[in-house]
């Protein structure tokens, strides 16, 4: 596959649709809304995402599959019903009394995990996250790219599409989200200091991680802005409801719909330009960092500066300052109408 990366410097002192993200498949992997699946996790790895039956997890369910027959290892993929934070301790809790080697995190709440985390490590069970960086109680977290320049990126995007002038409003699928937040305020941060002409109409907008949710919020603020020029999305649902809103609206040429998703969600939607462009990581790949991660550490060995995890994006791995555990790749992807066909997720 063609990956077109994006150009962007891995900077300090960060934090990581969720994305950016979302949930599992709805089959034999997923778990239920009070968490365990239906095999024993002894000795496995498994991997609680934020909830099933959304496509971002989908496809990390993919990497989670692959990683599993690759190596030969036990491993598995969970996640609640719906994006709570007491769906996801419930599995938790359920998997630590299963004693599973590993177990590796996207989380709703970063906060809202610490505790059962640090409950899965005081076990011996090895703890990876995914998109939470400065969360407490686990070994490494691993973002797919530093969280700030990626939200800055968007903006730049945004800001060239809107004609560096006008209106917009940022959504986050949940306000606790550790990655959703740095995304807005990278983007915003970018505005305030170079796009001057733009103003942010409203502080972050929660969205629920829920698409219909992002729908009925983005169609209250055309109604309420109706000059509004661009909307940014950070959960994987978001840009596929506000698009839904801006197409029925008929303003899909004047309003720019940009944020976090992934070809198979979104490409209606940039085929008929009620969305702009989207930018992402392939979830598959984090998955299997994160999986590869575990296995690196249960082995006796460190992650550190350089490490090179063997999957594409994670193959020199950069610490971000800050933080004693966190580290990056470069796996940023930036797709529009034209280059769409590239992706087949």
């Amino acid at each position: 596959m063609n990956r077109n990366r994006f150009a962007m410097t891995l900077l300090a002192g960060t934090a990581v649709f969720a994305l950016a993200g979302c949930g599992t498949t709805a089959g034999d992997g997923g778990g239920d809304a009070t968490g365990g699946g239906d095999a024993a996790a002894e000795g496995a790895y498994v991997t609680v995402v934020k909830a099933t039956g959304i496509g971002w997890f989908d496809r990390m369910e993919v990497g989670v599959d692959e990683w599993a027959a690759e190596t030969g290892i036990d491993a598995r993929q969970e996640g609640p019903a719906e994006a709570t934070n007491e769906g996801q301790v419930d599995i938790i809790q359920n998997l630590i009394a299963q004693s599973p080697l590993a177990i590796t995190v996207v989380p709703n709440d970063v906060a809202g995990l610490a505790t059962v985390l640090g409950e899965a490590r005081d076990k011996g069970i090895i703890v990876v996250s995914h998109e939470a960086a400065g969360i407490d109680n686990v070994d490494i977290d691993i973002e797919a790219f530093e969280n700030k320049a990626y939200g800055s990126q968007i903006m730049d995007n945004l800001a060239q599409c809107m004609d560096e002038e006008g209106g917009y409003v940022q959504f986050v699928g949940r306000l606790t989200n550790g990655s959703h937040s740095e995304w807005v305020q990278g983007a915003e941060e970018n505005q305030t200091a170079n796009f001057s002409e733009m103003t942010r109409l409203e502080d972050p907008i929660e969205s629920e991680e829920d698409e219909e949710v992002a729908y009925n919020k983005a169609k209250e603020l055309l109604a309420k802005y109706p000059d509004i020029k661009g909307f940014q999305g950070s959960a994987g649902t978001d840009v596929v409801g506000i698009a839904r809103a801006v197409e029925e609206a008929g303003k899909s040429d004047t309003v720019c719909v940009m944020g976090t998703s992934i070809p198979s969600v979104a490409e209606s939607y940039l085929a008929s330009g009620a969305i702009d462009k989207i930018f992402f990581w392939d979830p598959a790949l984090a998955g299997k960092a994160q999986l590869q991660i575990a296995q690196i550490l249960l082995d006796g060995e460190t992650i550190e500066e350089g490490t090179d995890l063997g999957i594409p994006g994670y193959e020199s791995l950069v610490k971000l300052d800050g933080y004693d555990n966190v580290f990056a790749g470069d796996a940023g992807v930036a797709v529009d109408a034209d280059n769409v066909d590239e992706y087949d997720f």
